[in-house]
């Protein structure tokens, strides 16, 4: 770091030094100032004239009002703008004492606001300008008056000016901080919604699959003196739900493991095209399944036809898990003008078989006591990520009510879409 940088530094750090300094160079230029004689023989000269008692006295006072430009901004340029009026109208030749009132007009303009500064240089110029042309020695078109005007303008105009250009530079770093925190938060924001992506996808995959799994392993448990080729079904059926979910986690990981392709899809496969082979598995479980459908030719986007697919298969879990193999379940998946519903119901038989809450059959765990579960917020957050509603509930007199209403046009997709 160079010296002068260093002085600077140190000075920045004391900034009662700094003006201290700057009202002794002012003083010292009043002073070398006082002594030229404007109006010789030969028109501008120097002299070695002594200024008056007074003079000294005004620029002394000036000058050591400057020490307090950055405190008090307005009291300092009161007091010079007094002792130069004093020195307008009783200094002969005059002294330079407007000076300090320069300097304290430029401190006004560049740490207040416009509308103090133009109040303030206006008030000042016609003051001293007035006192000079009205009450001085001088006559009043002397072109010392003017230029107490053109000083004191230019005082206010530089200060407003450095004033203007800090708080433009001020507003860029606001910008450019409030940009990064925008970056920063957005980034956040993106993963936490990633997170809980891959939650609900995980969350989907192995949860309908063990609980298959654990259904038929219950069943081949339950068989396996009695009736072991029974048995033998129920571990082949173990065998493929463990198989598929074994499939269905490959991708999932293959998906995750992607990077840098922006068209690379962002969720799994599955949509209602396998809705047969879904429901197909919980026959094999011993759940009975009826589907009722009223959406053929209609083609959905990806996230809303997975959200379709996710949304059925977490019920019917939840139907398997909580009322048991003796409940029986309804899906229906009906397009209603530009809007696709699917609606799972269950009647909540129960059973030994069932482990829901009593007095509920067939509600699933997010609404039991222990409150433990994600399906259900894995549902809605599925559907209002496709910009859906999704209603559940009790049935009366038994049973639990899941029903999505999902738009046929994704609203990415529509945004997408030129009318």
């Amino acid at each position: 770091m160079s010296t002068l940088a260093r002085a600077r530094c140190t000075l920045g750090a004391h900034p009662l030094a700094l003006d201290a300094a700057l009202a002794s160079a002012v003083l010292l230029c009043m002073v070398a100032g006082s002594f030229v004689d404007p109006h010789g023989p030969e028109g501008v000269t120097w002299g070695l004239r002594t200024p008056d008692v007074l003079s000294l006295v005004l620029m002394a006072v000036g000058a050591a009002a400057l020490v307090f430009r950055r405190r008090a901004p307005l009291v300092v340029l009161a007091v010079t703008g007094c002792v130069s009026v004093v020195e307008s109208v009783t200094g002969d030749p005059r002294a330079p004492v407007v000076m300090s009132t320069v300097v304290a007009l430029y401190t006004v303009a560049a740490s207040t606001d416009r509308p103090t500064t133009w109040r303030a240089g206006l008030l000042t110029m016609t003051v001293l300008t007035g006192a000079a042309m009205l009450a001085g020695p001088l006559p009043w078109y002397a072109q010392e008056n003017l230029a107490v005007f053109a000083w004191t303008g230019i005082g206010a105009s530089a200060g407003d000016a450095v004033r203007s250009r800090r708080a433009f530079v001020q507003a860029i770093r606001d910008r450019a901080e409030k940009a990064e925190r925008t970056r920063e938060e957005e980034a956040r924001r993106r993963v936490a919604e990633e997170r809980l992506r891959i939650a609900r996808d995980l969350h989907d995959v192995v949860a309908h699959h063990i609980a298959l799994v654990n259904v038929q392993a219950g069943v081949a448990a339950h068989v396996m003196d009695k009736r072991p080729d029974q048995a033998k079904e129920a571990l082949a059926h173990v065998r493929a739900a463990s198989r598929s979910a074994l499939d269905e986690l490959r991708a999932t990981v293959g998906l995750l493991r992607q990077s840098g392709d922006p068209k690379a899809p962002t969720e799994p496969a599955p949509g209602l095209d396998r809705l047969d082979e879904l429901v197909a598995t919980f026959h094999h479980a011993g759940l009975h399944v009826e589907v009722a459908r009223a959406d053929q030719g209609t083609d959905l986007p990806a996230a809303v036809d997975l959200a379709a697919y996710r949304i059925i298969q977490e019920a019917l879990t939840n139907v398997q898990k909580h009322a048991g193999t003796r409940a029986k379940a309804e899906v229906s998946v009906v397009r209603v003008g530009p809007d696709i519903e699917v609606t799972v119901l269950d009647d909540g038989a129960g059973g030994d078989d069932a482990p829901g809450v009593p007095g509920t059959p067939g509600a699933p765990a997010e609404t039991g006591a222990d409150g433990g579960g994600h399906g259900l917020l894995g549902m809605r957050e599925r559907v209002a990520a496709v910009g859906g509603t999704l209603t559940t509930g009790p049935r009366y007199g038994g049973g639990f009510r899941v029903h999505a209403i999902l738009p046929v046009r994704h609203r990415t997709d529509a945004a997408e879409d030129p009318v």
